[in-house]
């Protein structure tokens, strides 16, 4: 346990941390580990996954499995039932997923921040499709969060309320690492990486956005509502129009190692009391109160 902490405490310096997760061939490594991931064989399983705990604090204590026959498997693990408990209070949207609380706060004139003095332009994330403007409209005024997840937390991502699933954007893009220590060093982030833009309306006709992005060493996302693996391979269309529902709670589809989800709501939700950077959240927990 010591030498572990010791390592991790060695990796987490900021220079080292952005020279090894940055300065190397992120797509090749990205595309690498995904087929990595997907070996079955117990050697590589089991050697893979000591390599991976030297790196984070991976706790699989609330997973449905125990034994994994890939690394992929164990990425995209589901929970034992009862593992995360849900505000069922209709006032809150709650988290997505398991997350780090990255940039919060008020959308102004378009533009966000992904950290303190490193902003970027909602426009630019969305990228140029024609459904783009109406959605800057609606939510000028409101509010965005950044959720972080790490590579060892749970990657299944669920429904914040009860919700309709209109279309998906596919955007591709570069994979940049998305911890804290590339976010203060590269600008416009999120807006240079893989990611997918879910058109999301509540029940009650309030349209906001989840904003599922890629990193180094993940770069495929999989909806439930969209029947193909989009990754760096995908090669299109980039417009997908659906029409999924789902209560508040049910999964809509996962990660296959760990990144970043961005949400977007408008003008009219407030914070739960409490809610700061650098707090750690489950799946279900409430984060926003509003009148849906």
């Amino acid at each position: 346990m010591k030498t572990r902490q010791q390592f991790q405490k060695w990796m987490l310096q900021e220079n080292l941390n952005f020279l090894l997760t940055n300065r190397i061939p992120r797509i090749t490594l990205t595309r690498f580990m995904g087929w990595w991931s997907q070996i079955r064989h117990p050697w590589v399983v089991k050697g893979s996954m000591a390599v991976w705990r030297l790196f984070t604090d991976l706790d699989l204590s609330d997973a449905k499995q125990k034994e994994f026959d890939s690394l992929h498997a164990c990425f995209t693990r589901e929970l034992v039932p009862g593992a995360r408990v849900m505000n069922a209070d209709p006032a809150f949207m709650t988290s997505p997923c398991d997350a780090i609380v990255g940039a919060c706060g008020d959308i102004r004139r378009g533009e966000v921040f992904q950290a303190k003095g490193f902003p970027y332009q909602l426009q630019s994330l969305l990228g140029a499709s024609e459904r783009c403007q109406p959605w800057l409209d609606a939510l000028e005024g409101g509010k965005y969060l950044t959720l972080r997840l790490t590579s060892s937390m749970y990657h299944r991502f669920h429904a914040p309320h009860d919700v309709r699933l209109n279309h998906v954007t596919y955007i591709s893009g570069d994979t940049w690492n998305v911890n804290p220590v590339a976010l203060k060093r590269v600008a416009q982030l999120f807006c240079k990486n893989e990611r997918a833009v879910l058109h999301m309306q509540t029940q009650g006709g309030v349209p906001f956005l989840i904003v599922p992005v890629a990193a180094v060493l993940v770069a495929s996302m999989r909806f439930h509502a969209v029947d193909v693996l989009l990754n760096l391979r995908y090669k299109g269309p980039n417009e997908m129009p659906c029409n999924a529902t789902y209560t508040k709670g049910q999964e809509m589809g996962w990660f296959e190692h760990g990144s970043t989800i961005l949400l977007f709501v408008p003008p009219g939700f407030e914070w739960v009391d409490g809610l700061e950077p650098g707090q750690r959240i489950k799946m279900g927990q409430a984060l926003l109160r509003g009148v849906f």
